[in-house]
């Protein structure tokens, strides 16, 4: 099975699970149990949407590798250089240590 076919069918057992937790609060009745089952089964629909959205092969963001001829990759954000240089110390001239307070000030 593909990815894409073992989330569609995840997505319909939790449809499933849905209407059978429906049935199951009109029987019941509702009550702290019920609304507990009900929130869990809203959180793993919630967390199954936002995995189909990250699968590969399913996202907009995704970009083919033909040079590979295999399937398509995560796009990799642009990677940011952080220099070695020591920063310049006048950015830190009148900010507190932190966790230490003031130089001028003690604690009370």
């Amino acid at each position: 099975m593909s990815v894409h076919d073992d989330l569609t069918s995840v997505q319909r057992c939790l449809d499933d699970l849905h209407r059978s937790v429906g049935r199951l609060e009109q029987q019941i009745g509702p009550g702290l149990e019920m609304r507990r089952v009900r929130t869990d089964a809203d959180h793993l629909r919630e967390s199954v949407a936002l995995l189909s959205e990250a699968a590969p092969g399913l996202s907009p963001g995704l970009s083919a590798a033909p040079e590979q001829g295999g399937p398509p990759s995560p796009r990799r954000p642009d990677l940011v250089s952080i220099p070695d240089t020591p920063y310049d110390s006048s950015l830190w001239t009148d900010s507190d240590d932190e966790g230490l307070g003031a130089h001028d000030r003690h604690a009370p």
